[in-house]
């Protein structure tokens, strides 16, 4: 049995994929593919006693051989740390090394791949203080956000603690840019298998927009002129911070292009192609638009 981990991240449509997957629970069975979710993992599944978190998973994973599933995909953006945790760091998933080391060890060497989704850092850090807001944090101040773009830690290193956490894994990139709203070709790619088709697209947990963070800041100490005049989302840099982190991002990706050191996978649409094969020009940032686009969201309950 294939036992697969898509970790994420956050703010890369984490929420679309899973509900994509739990909408096509019958007909991924039907293909011997069975999904877990946070609704399953975040109930103890990896106890924070490891021998009985061991001890549960292993049970688990013989329960599904028993029931003839070929294929195990577990989906949880927090098996690498919260998102409350990376805003309160200012830096990316500063604990994902350790988060995952304990991940494996439930696993005890069965494991087949791990899914990592990098974004472009602005867009990223963007989404991600703007959902903190809206989830009750106040807004950030110049010191904070120029030490988020002063940060030295990028995708690259977080890449490098998944693969020294879970070693002789096949670690899988699957780039935001190329993924955003086309959860039937993400779960081809991390999987392998010809997935259902969706005709029910959505977008699902996206990002405020700059009038619904004016409404909520006020609770948050802060008045709604703090933001900058606009109906769509929010970028809390400046054009010289925004440029830094693309850049970084850039390299992050021409790293992966040229083999990541062998530490990692880049893959792209359905087709699995080792690094080395250049992006398609607009794929930095394709899928950027599907956050705020509307007519193509759905709202968060």
């Amino acid at each position: 049995m294939d036992v697969i981990l898509h970790i994420g991240a956050h703010r890369t449509g984490t929420k679309t994929f899973q509900d994509y997957l739990r909408r096509h629970a019958a007909q991924l069975a039907g293909e011997q593919v069975e999904y877990w979710g946070p609704g399953r993992t975040r109930r103890g599944l990896f106890s924070a006693a490891q021998d009985a978190g061991a001890e549960r998973v292993q049970l688990q994973l013989a329960a599904a051989r028993a029931r003839g599933v070929k294929t195990l995909l577990i989906s949880d953006e927090n098996m690498m740390g919260s998102l409350r945790d990376t805003l309160r760091d200012g830096c990316l998933y500063a604990s994902a090394g350790a988060s995952l080391a304990h991940v494996a060890r439930a696993f005890d060497g069965q494991l087949t791949a791990v899914v990592l989704s990098p974004r472009s850092l602005d867009y990223y850090w963007g989404s991600a203080l703007a959902h903190g807001i809206a989830c009750g944090a106040g807004m950030p101040g110049r010191d904070r956000l120029n030490a988020i773009v002063r940060s030295a830690r990028s995708w690259r290193d977080v890449i490098a603690d998944v693969a020294q956490a879970i070693p002789d894994v096949d670690l899988r990139v699957t780039p935001f840019e190329r993924f955003a709203g086309r959860p039937e070709a993400l779960l081809a790619a991390a999987t392998g298998i010809t997935a259902p088709c969706d005709r029910d697209r959505g977008w699902l947990n996206p990002a405020p927009t700059l009038p619904e963070l004016r409404r909520v800041l006020p609770a948050r100490g802060a008045p709604g002129s703090a933001l900058p005049f606009g109906m769509d989302r929010w970028n809390p840099f400046t054009p010289e911070e925004t440029a830094a982190l693309r850049e970084a991002y850039a390299d992050d990706t021409m790293w992966l292009v040229a083999g990541a050191d062998g530490l990692a996978t880049l893959t792209e649409d359905n087709a699995r192609t080792r690094a080395g094969q250049t992006l398609p020009v607009g794929a930095r940032t394709k899928g950027h638009g599907d956050e705020h686009e509307k007519r193509q969201m759905a709202r968060p309950g």
